[in-house]
């Protein structure tokens, strides 16, 4: 409950109605609003202090996260609080050091906490290390950061506020997609109107002369009359969540804004919720908000009241019974149902005499997404399971090939038409996190023919869609009807962009790209793209200009960096590719790609301890790579490390057979070892992959002479002669020379 002086801006509601500051609903409603600001929804979301701190942030406040070989501390000096990351480098010294202000804290702490921070342009970002209460309280890292490479720019989204606040502040006419931007101050906590509805009309008529009960009584949504359905609608707007995992569990319809949902209406004209196939693997998932409401669905006792079990039949959302007040509450619920059977049971022994009912029918299980946090389990059983519930958990990030891949369902509700505008949801939902993308692509594209809706969203997906599918033709195609409906649309035009550039044309691509610019020149994103055209074109000053712009804009633009130094080192710019070396690892230490850079310009300097130092970090944060395998091999080779060069190169085939540079880098290696034939052996398959690589045919040509095959030496030294590469043509015609050929 916003108690705290927020001031709350809505998404659309009608003229005659308009939320409020929640300090006015503790006005007239104090008692209730003191027990509603200790539950766990009253508490959701705060700016941290003193007196809302449960973990501690001067003793036992740092962390070793071994996985990423990464330290963390949370400290808090003048009243700020603080999350520091760090790291120690080759010479034993703290490197890639970050320190941001934690302005925001997600999770009452019942179970959990999570830290937010806030950027110039107001996204808010999930740090690393969050909190646990289980254990008596303890540091780990937030659910998925768990991993080798933790997200360090993680946005938060809007649906996430949407469960754990108010009705924040959002610039006006945000597109479906768009980043997740947040004005002003954010409201503190989940407060009265989110199950109220928005109280202007109710607090005017409250306030003004004359008014009746039933006038001030029906001014405001009372959930307590609302039908079941709609009542549990309440609860499921943020408590009923299919999974966590890659996989659409809600897809919000694009005619309705983030915070645009009213008490009292039906939760399906707001949002549609998507589940797995039944029997795939995933019947008894254990999920963090999936323990709640989609378990309680699974149970009997929900299925055969038909409607009247409720949540707030167990449940009063402004009052949390604890300890074993709680245990006598709930399980004197269950028996409003269950008294005869128990008594019966327990009088011919089949039964303890304990009154705890939900010990044994709702038992503790650790949820496997939020891997330190153990939840009561509302699927109701008659007897538990036999299985250790509470035993540790690793927290698993599956590959893509590991992700579900097979048909979406629809779950709430339950059945959607094949035809109409319901049916394009559903088409949406198999591409949208490409679970079930073949067939869903196809389908999608036939309901948009039919159906031609004037949402420019719609189209923007299904070019991402035909994109995912390997066909930017199509994709192009799609991208270009979105912009035809919303020509002012830059996710549009950047899809487009997108599906031009993966389809080789890349003179389009840009000039829709500058379209973009020119609409909205401070979308850093644009920028970056552009860039990135000029790079790949070989335009390096106008690519570092653009480039600029793009950071400039965005400080902490994902890859931006690593790419400013990529674009330096090829321009011969070595100091200032360091410079933005260090700033791309200070905002993402897991950063392969300027691991793997910056391993290569030491190499080129000579300064092989510390460059293979940074191939081992390429490796290890992107491993079975074979682009950093295959770089790593030459650097150890120019070492003199031969044997660790040899399986460098033989782990970089091993992971991408096809990469040509890898052969050549085996055959040269077999050479020193004077294994002459395997080494042509080596050299030919890279030509076979690579005809065009004429380096390799005077490599060839060398192996050759040295075996006694002048006839098949010279005829590979004059295909190199046909080289583009002055260089090239020059050392074949050396050789020929010396073969007395030319």
């Amino acid at each position: 409950m916003a108690l705290a002086g927020s001031t709350l801006t809505a998404a659309p509601a009608p003229p005659t109605n308009r939320y409020v500051d929640s300090n006015v609903c503790a006005g007239c409603h104090a008692e209730m609003a003191r027990n509603y600001l200790q539950t766990g929804m009253g508490r959701s979301f705060f700016r941290p202090s003193a007196a809302s701190t449960v973990e501690t942030h001067t003793s036992n406040n740092q962390f070793y996260h071994s996985l990423s070989d990464t330290h963390y501390s949370m400290d808090q000096r003048g009243g700020t609080y603080y999350q520091r990351r760090w790291q120690i480098g080759f010479d034993g010294k703290e490197a890639n050091v970050e320190e941001l202000t934690i302005d925001y804290v997600l999770g009452s702490g019942d179970h959990a906490r999570s830290y937010l921070h806030k950027t110039m342009r107001g996204t808010l970002i999930e740090l690393p290390l969050g909190w646990y209460a289980e254990q008596g309280g303890g540091w780990g890292m937030s659910p998925g950061f768990d991993s080798r490479r933790p997200a360090t720019r993680r946005l938060v989204p809007y649906e996430c506020v949407f469960c754990h606040n108010g009705y924040p502040q959002i610039p006006a006419n945000r597109a479906p997609g768009a980043e997740p931007v947040f004005s002003g101050e954010l409201p503190q906590g989940i407060d009265c109107q989110r199950c109220h509805g928005p109280g202007g009309r109710h607090v005017a008529i409250a306030g003004g002369p004359g008014a009746t009960p039933e006038q001030i009584r029906s001014s405001i949504v009372n959930p307590a009359r609302l039908s079941p359905k709609q009542r549990l609608d309440l609860c499921f707007q943020c408590h009923l969540e299919t999974t966590s995992t890659a996989f659409p569990a809600l897809i919000r319809r694009f005619n309705r804004r983030p915070f645009s949902f009213v008490p009292g209406e039906p939760l399906d004209a707001f949002e549609l919720s998507f589940d797995h196939a039944p029997g795939t693997g995933h019947d008894d998932k254990f999920e963090i908000v999936g323990s709640s409401a989609y378990r309680l669905r699974k149970s009997r006792c929900f299925r055969e009241s038909k409607g009247a079990l409720t949540c707030d039949t167990c449940h009063d959302p402004h009052r949390i019974p604890r300890g074993d007040g709680a245990v006598r509450h709930y399980s004197q619920v269950c028996r409003q149902c269950h008294a005869n059977a128990f008594n019966e049971l327990v009088s011919r022994g089949a039964h303890p005499t304990a009154g705890d009912c939900v010990t044994c029918h709702m038992p503790k299980r650790r949820t496997e997404d939020v891997v330190h946090v153990v939840m009561t389990d509302h699927l109701i059983q008659r007897r538990p399971p036999s299985r250790d519930l509470l035993a540790g958990l690793a927290e698993h990030h599956p590959t893509e090939a590991e992700e579900y891949h097979g048909e979406v369902v629809p779950y709430d509700p339950p059945a959607l038409p094949r035809s109409g505008p319901d049916a394009l949801y559903l088409a949406l939902a198999q591409v949208s996190m490409q679970n079930n993308l073949r067939a869903g692509v196809v389908e999608l594209d036939r309901l948009l023919a039919a159906q031609q809706p004037p949402e420019a969203e719609w189209y923007i997906q299904l070019g991402n869609a035909w994109l995912s599918s390997g066909e930017p033709r199509k994709a192009a195609a799609a991208s270009e009807r979105a912009v035809r409906l919303k020509p002012q649309s830059v996710r549009a035009l950047q899809a487009l962009a997108q599906a031009f550039r993966a389809s080789g044309d890349v003179s389009r691509a840009g000039e829709v790209l500058r379209r973009a610019i020119q609409i909205a020149p401070s979308d850093a994103s644009s920028w970056y793209q552009l860039a990135t055209l000029s790079s790949g074109s070989g335009r390096l000053t106008e690519a570092l200009e653009q480039l600029e712009k793009a950071i400039k804009l965005d400080l902490d633009l994902p890859g931006a960096y690593t790419t400013m130094a990529a674009i330096r080192a090829a321009a011969r710019q070595s100091d200032a590719a360091q410079d933005a070396l260090r700033e791309a690892l200070r905002i993402d230490p897991y950063d392969a790609a300027a691991w793997d850079l910056a391993g290569r310009a030491l190499a080129e300097k000579g300064q092989f301890p510390e460059s293979l130092y940074n191939f081992q970090k390429a490796n290890y944060y992107r491993p079975n790579f074979a682009p950093y395998l295959y770089e790593y091999g030459v650097a150890l080779s120019s070492a003199g490390k031969l044997e660790r060069a040899q399986e460098m190169a033989d782990a970089a085939l091993k992971a991408d057979p096809n990469l040509a540079e890898a052969h050549v880098l085996r055959g040269r290696l077999l050479v020193q070892k004077r294994q002459l034939p395997e080494a042509a052996t080596e050299y030919r398959e890279a030509i076979g992959l690579r005809p065009d690589f004429a380096r390799v045919r005077l490599d060839l040509a060398s192996v050759l002479a040295a075996q006694g095959d002048m006839e098949q030496a010279v005829e590979q030294l004059r295909e190199a002669l046909k080289s583009n590469d002055p260089e090239t043509a020059r050392l074949a015609v050396d050789a020929l020379r010396r073969l007395g050929r030319r």
